[in-house]
């Protein structure tokens, strides 16, 4: 993803309370997201199954 669909994306999930889908690349697991860290550029996610994780931007995309 790049640094501007980031920035983006963490303004929906911050600021409007969106919780928006976003599937791994590697791996092609889906979490939604809670919120983000700027500093290292990674989305906190709620996987399907309900874990948490970290995922860095360039690690994922948006999923519609």
């Amino acid at each position: 993803m790049t640094g501007k669909h980031y920035e983006e994306v963490c303004y929906r999930t911050e600021q409007r309370e969106e919780s928006l889908p976003l599937r791994h690349m590697r791996d092609g697991r889906l979490g939604y997201t809670l919120g983000c860290t700027p500093e290292g550029e990674t989305v906190q996610v709620r996987l399907v199954n309900g874990e948490l994780d970290s995922w860095s931007r360039d690690e994922c995309m948006e999923s519609f």
